[in-house]
Formats: C-alpha cells, structure tokens, sequence
C-alpha cells in the first residue's frame, strides 16, 4: 500500500473551520508582510511578530482537541491574546515606515476577524 502525503497529514474537524482558516491566513499575512523589514529587526520585531502569529492557529487546533470546555476555551483565550500581542509592534512598524498602509489594513482586517471569531468562540 503506498503512502499518499498531502499537507494535511491529519484529518482533524478543525482543520475545516472558519476560525482555523482565517487564523493561517493571518499567519502567511504576517510572515509576507515582515519579509519587508530591514534585516536588523530579525531577532526583534519580526521574531515576535511571527512567532505569536503562528500561536494563533496553533491554539486553535490544541484547543480544539480538548474535551472540556474549560480547556478549549483556555486556548482560545491564548489565541486571542497573541492576536493582540501583534497590534503593538505592527503600530510600531508603521510609524516606522516598516509596512504600507494598504499591508497595514490587509492585515488589521485580518486580525479583528481573528479576534472577533475567537470572541464568540470563547463566549465573552
């Protein structure tokens, strides 16, 4: 029997949710958009950037694994949080002419759907 490998290894429920979707664009948005900064914010801003950009999806998909739903809605919060934890230095990068305004609103509208999204899933 020959093995078929495609870039969903598991066939997980979450993997079709809008969230879970949303939420990797997110992380492609803001790994395009930082490949613009100078080279000296490598271990700096675009390090903390992507770094609580790929936590979002990777959130989801642990949270969506838990059987309670204190748990789940644990790492939605956690997800949530690092949504927020990029607006800071993405405001700093514009007023440092590190991004333009039309990658700024790509990824601003991006990031209020995730928030928003992870919101209602948290309930709160």
């Amino acid at each position: 029997m020959a093995l078929q490998l495609n870039a969903m290894f598991l066939q997980l429920a979450h993997k079709e949710r809008d969230i879970y979707k949303v939420s990797k664009l997110f992380v492609v948005t803001c790994y395009r958009l930082t490949n613009t900064f100078p080279s000296e914010e490598k271990f700096n801003m675009i390090s903390q950037i992507r770094r609580a950009a790929l936590s979002v999806p990777l959130n989801i998909a642990e949270g969506a694994s838990r059987k309670s739903d204190a748990e789940r809605k644990r790492f939605y919060e956690i997800a949530r949080g690092s949504v927020i934890e990029i607006d800071a230095p993405i405001e700093v990068a514009a007023e440092l002419k590190y991004v333009i305004k039309e990658e700024q609103e790509e990824l601003g509208e991006l990031m209020i759907r995730c928030f928003q999204m992870l919101t209602k899933m948290i309930g709160h």
